[in-house]
């Protein structure tokens, strides 16, 4: 099958790239800068996009930006989808976030529109909803250590997945038709943020102490009822615990 990667170059798309090509793929890279190989367009102009997809059978859009997220997220997303359909792509996989449509958060709800975008877009799509990665929450737990006690909501609750499982998730989705609506994957381990704290303190052989706090608002009290979780999704192998051992 050849496939266009979009994103090929950030966290996950470095593990995807190479699993599809293990699988047997012909994968075009797309880049708005030239690499040797990659395809050079731009989701923000549009750019180099009717080239991008030509000849191909499917897109993977793994492309975001957290800063630029509606000219890249939502209409990147439009500029793509309808490049892609005018070159006939049988299969646009997009690879979004679980709970964006419980988390009321900016940047959720940019990739909530992104989803729209894809579902009236014309071309047949998966939308891969992933938890969040092991690097989010190591990040977030470096971040709450400024100061120098680790200071947290400790019932927030989250289902990390590594991006290795996202990336067989996607292997999978590719192997089979276009659902037309959403495919989850999650981590092996529903936690809170103390759990996960304290495996990561020990992981790094650190004995910060912890200090409890509550963060108020909507956005927090949803995650901390587990609306970024999908226990029943749990598809992933690779624990929390994997990744710690692994960075630390």
């Amino acid at each position: 099958m050849k496939i266009l990667l979009t994103g090929a170059s950030g966290n996950l798309g470095s593990a995807v790239l190479p699993r599809l090509i293990g699988e047997g793929h012909e994968v075009r890279p797309m880049s708005r800068r030239p690499r040797p190989g990659w395809v050079v367009a731009d989701l923000a102009t549009g750019s180099g996009m009717a080239e991008a997809v030509r000849d191909m059978d499917a897109v993977v859009h793994l492309a975001s930006s957290p800063t630029k997220t509606r000219m890249t997220d939502v209409e990147g997303t439009r500029r793509l989808v309808a490049a892609a359909k005018a070159a006939g792509v049988r299969h646009f996989v997009y690879v979004s976030i679980i709970g964006i449509d419980r988390v009321p958060f900016p940047y959720y709800r940019m990739k909530l529109a992104a989803e729209a975008v894809i579902r009236a877009g014309g071309v047949p799509f998966t939308l891969l909803r992933a938890a969040q990665f092991p690097t989010l929450i190591d990040t977030l737990l470096q971040w709450s250590s400024k100061l120098g006690p680790l200071l947290i909501d400790k019932r927030l609750t989250f289902q990390p997945v590594a991006v290795q499982d996202v990336a067989d998730a996607l292997a999978k989705v590719l192997a089979a038709d276009a659902v037309n609506g959403i495919v989850e994957v999650a981590g092996p381990r529903v936690a809170t943020l103390d759990e996960l704290a304290r495996d990561w303190l020990r992981a790094r052989g650190s004995r910060r102490p912890v200090w409890p706090i509550h963060l108020p608002g909507k956005v927090a009290r949803a995650v901390r009822t587990g609306a970024l979780t999908a226990p029943a999704r749990a598809g992933g192998t690779r624990t929390w615990r994997d990744y710690l051992a692994a960075r630390y």
